[in-house]
């Protein structure tokens, strides 16, 4: 899952609150859309409705998605980690992810 700019750094954020600091792998980009990726796993996103601006990121019959992931450890700018990942199969929950993007967006996010 992406969302750009701030929007996107204030639902990673309200994850965070909601599961004590623990939201799953997310990803920041410092430059252009200043996206935020929020990995979730495999088949997570299919036959969801998603809110607008949120862009879905799957693969499927002609069409390939990645999702950029700066390293552990080192310089990979423009991309950091929000918050890091805390085991190999720990992702951001999606219905968590889906609640926080339909309770309000960015204004209500933000407060």
């Amino acid at each position: 899952m992406r969302l750009d700019g701030d929007e996107g750094r204030a639902v990673a954020d309200r994850l965070a609150r909601m599961t004590g600091g623990a939201p799953g792998p997310v990803v920041e980009e410092a430059s252009g859309s200043r996206a935020v990726y929020f990995p979730v796993p495999v088949g997570a996103t299919t036959r969801r409705i998603w809110p607008p601006g949120v862009i879905s990121l799957a693969s499927g019959p002609s069409c390939i998605a990645y999702i950029p992931l700066p390293a552990l450890n080192g310089q990979t700018w423009p991309l950091t980690w929000r918050y890091r990942p805390v085991s190999r199969d720990h992702f951001v929950h999606v219905l968590m992810l889906l609640a926080v993007l339909e309770s309000g967006r960015v204004a209500e996010v933000g407060a």
